[in-house]
């Protein structure tokens, strides 16, 4: 447990804060297995200068305004403190730009920078903006840009090979998993902007906004995170598939789904946690298990499995059920049979995930 520090208004600086604090577990796994292979990053970063990474530098640069203590004081102020609190060894350059969509983007591997809209602004209040940037630069702690530039490229190769039938659809499925990823690195960057502000409400309340628009006066906090549950369990087999086929291609969890997803992670005590200074530290990543890491993940889906109420995860734990327990009847009765009429209960592997437990622990 880290001494708790204090910024300069009143919220807890988590000294030496390592991204896997804050990383959905299916995003972590797969970080810590890229990270674990040296020079891999630094190759991608070397590449990235044919993509364009400084161009995009230089038009920001040339076409937005750099925050600093002379522009957007008031943000920049914002901004030093999410810094602090976060513990970044660099300050990423901020820059806001015009336009009337709300949006914000973490960019650049060698040198990342973050933009934000004037919509953006314009949407949010101060603490809603400060989960907004805190998410940001939780992308840019954990080195998102550098693993997002790979499906970048993987998709423009995937349109130049389409015309390779086996080629295109082993890039597919790669995509397919990478894209899966991404989207777990948006509730990673969530958890980061929580830690970041807060403040939980405000962190609700701008994924609220971003759904619905300014008009938070007409909205609800609890039927906002019904709508959550509803979708769940919306439906019959076939909008268990149409649920899966409207992900096709997204970069980002829907909205509504992101709001459940944080709550779940401030209800389950994590947050509470590592606010209270029980987290990992930043000069431990090295030494991080990839093992325990994909323990976590299959842990993680293994809850989601258990506690979805959706039509199709719901025929697939059974089917898996049914077949595990037909299996072990054909086993009780031939060992029945070998030791004149015992039987005894069959054992799963070690390394089966037995999706009917209650009880993860070991």
């Amino acid at each position: 447990m880290t001494e708790t520090v204090l910024s300069s208004n009143g919220r807890v600086v988590l000294s030496g804060l390592s991204s896997r604090a804050y990383e959905h577990p299916a995003d972590r796994s797969a970080l810590v297995a890229l990270r674990s292979l040296t020079g891999f990053d630094t190759v991608l970063k070397a590449l990235s200068g044919f993509f364009r990474e400084r161009s995009h530098r230089l038009m920001y640069l040339a076409s937005a305004v750099r925050v600093s203590d002379r522009q957007f004081v008031d943000i920049n102020a914002m901004y030093a403190e999410l810094i602090e609190v976060l513990d970044l060894p660099e300050r990423p350059e901020l820059y806001v730009e015009r336009s009337p969509n709300a949006y914000a983007m973490a960019m650049g591997m060698d040198r990342p920078f973050v933009v934000v809209s004037t919509g953006l602004l314009d949407l949010m209040e101060p603490d809603e903006l400060r989960f907004v940037l805190a998410h940001e630069l939780g992308h840019v702690m954990s080195g998102h840009a550098v693993y997002r530039t790979m499906l970048h490229h993987l998709v423009r190769l995937s349109a130049r090979a389409a015309w390779i039938p086996m080629g295109y659809i082993g890039l597919r499925a790669v995509i397919g998993a990478l894209e899966e990823w991404q989207r777990k690195s948006e509730l990673s960057a969530d958890r980061a902007g929580l830690l970041g502000c807060q403040d939980p409400d405000a962190g609700l309340r701008s994924l609220m906004k971003m759904a619905g628009g300014a008009r938070l006066y007409e909205m609800d906090k609890a039927a906002f995170l019904e709508q959550a549950a509803e979708y769940d369990a919306a439906g019959d087999l076939r909008d268990g598939v149409l649920k899966l086929l409207n992900l096709e291609g997204r970069s980002h969890p829907f909205t509504v789904l992101r709001a459940a997803e944080l709550q779940r992670w401030v209800d389950d005590g994590e947050y509470a946690a590592i606010i209270g200074g029980t987290y990992p530290l930043r000069e431990d990543d090295p030494h991080a298990s990839f093992t325990d890491e994909v323990k976590a993940t299959a842990k993680s889906y293994k809850r989601s499995i258990d506690e979805s109420a959706d039509p199709l995860i719901k025929l697939g734990k059974s089917v898996v059920g049914e077949a595990y327990g037909f299996g072990q009847s054909i086993f009780n009765k031939m060992n029945g049979a070998r030791t004149g009429g015992t039987t005894a209960t069959a054992t799963p592997p070690d390394d089966v995930i037995d999706i009917e437990s209650e009880d993860d622990e070991q």
